[in-house]
């Protein structure tokens, strides 16, 4: 008996040491601000996401969303109260681009497994060129069957509401473009970081023009819109933050640089008077309140430690805004999308049989219990 007991002590001394309480910074996740980046709440309860990529907002619904995740697609239809998988047989692996149209009627998606449309029918497959996959971006277009995708380093475009997928002839082969953005109330006004730089084109990405912002010294690591001010547009580059109010003509730094050197911007989101601004980074999030001249890194409601993507803004409110956080780094799980790896093969195989070897414990443990309690109590019950 004693030794049963000192055996099932130890077992469950080794259970509560490889358990440890919820931590919001221990895991990636969705993250929402009512306030434009002031206070933050989680918005995905209980998943306990390891990486969350990229979120879309239904510009018809605000609270329907779309996350995209390392193993596909997550919904809400209650703006984060519960979630449910999408498409879990079609849509597998890392995805990393997600738009709905500008009426909400149609969603794409790019994942590791193929490119996608839903509309009323649900989810179905849609054409386009192996490599447009993985795909860093969808953007819908001005038209509500005209989708951008933004591939590992192409432009492709679809005139059909996302069905079919075509090559934009655009920049030489050898250019790499990184980020993409289209803006809004244009017919055709494309940005874009192509070789490190910021670019504009006016035709739907068949020719661009320099902006004049960004190349080898600090390469520009993301561009964004403004949700107030059609004709501005944002850009980073070496941990500084630049403005252009005529789209790229010209270039005004925003106030001081962030406050840890060889920060990689990923979203950017502003007020009105660019006084109040909000950064994701694979630092995390910042915000300032005065136009940039101080950064404070958001600590007390958003994960610390891990990396934010890019951030998603309500069409509906421009005061509510989105960011998603990785537990792992983005870099590691885009490159585990273009090399088709497997979550499970980053599992080191000691560690896998340590792990059986402590379930095939605790499962041993439980049974000698259980057969413990179970003779205590047929002795009870014996005559006498």
């Amino acid at each position: 008996m004693c030794r049963l007991t000192l055996w099932l002590a130890c077992v469950v001394s080794l259970l509560a040491g490889s358990a440890s309480a919820h931590d919001a910074s221990s895991y990636g996740g969705v993250f929402r601000s009512r306030d434009l980046g002031a206070a933050w709440l989680n918005a995905d309860v209980g998943l306990f996401l390891n990486a969350a990529l990229v979120i879309a907002v239904d510009p018809r619904d605000s609270s329907h969303l779309l996350v995209g995740t390392d193993l596909g697609i997550l919904s809400s239809r209650n703006g984060g109260r519960s979630w449910v998988p999408e498409a879990r047989d079609l849509i597998i692996g890392a995805v990393f681009a997600l738009a709905f149209s500008p009426d909400g009627e149609l969603a794409v998606c790019a994942a590791a497994s193929g490119v996608f449309r839903r509309d009323q029918d649900g989810w179905l497959r849609a054409e386009a060129p192996e490599s447009a996959i993985p795909a860093r971006a969808l953007v819908a277009g001005p038209a509500n069957d005209r989708f951008y995708l933004l591939g590992r380093s192409r432009l492709f475009a679809s005139e059909d509401g996302g069905r079919t997928y075509a090559v934009v002839p655009g920049p030489p082969q050898m250019s790499e473009m990184t980020a993409l953005v289209a803006i809004p109330g244009s017919a055709d006004i494309l940005a874009a970081v192509i070789d490190g730089r910021a670019m504009i084109s006016h035709d739907g990405g068949r020719s661009w023009r320099n902006a004049g912002f960004g190349g080898a010294g600090a390469p520009v690591d993301t561009i964004a819109t403004d949700a107030t001010r059609p004709q501005r547009i944002w850009a980073a580059a070496g941990g500084r933050i630049v403005v252009s109010d005529d789209l790229g003509a010209g270039w005004h730094s925003v106030g001081r640089s962030l406050p840890e050197a060889r920060t990689r911007v990923r979203g950017i989101a502003a007020s009105a008077d660019a006084i109040t601004l909000v950064v994701s980074s694979d630092r995390g999030i910042y915000r300032s309140e005065d136009g940039g001249e101080t950064w404070t890194p958001k600590e007390d409601d958003v994960p610390t430690h891990i990396e934010a993507g890019p951030l998603a803004r309500d069409p509906n409110d421009a005061g509510v805004i989105y960011a998603v956080f990785s537990l792992m780094p983005y870099a590691e799980v885009w490159r585990m999308a273009i090399e088709g790896g497997n979550l499970l093969a980053r599992i080191e195989p000691i560690s896998l049989a340590g792990g059986l070897s402590f379930c095939v414990l605790v499962l041993i443990g439980g049974g000698l219990a259980a057969w413990h309690l179970s003779r205590r109590r047929a002795a009870t019950h014996l005559p006498r």
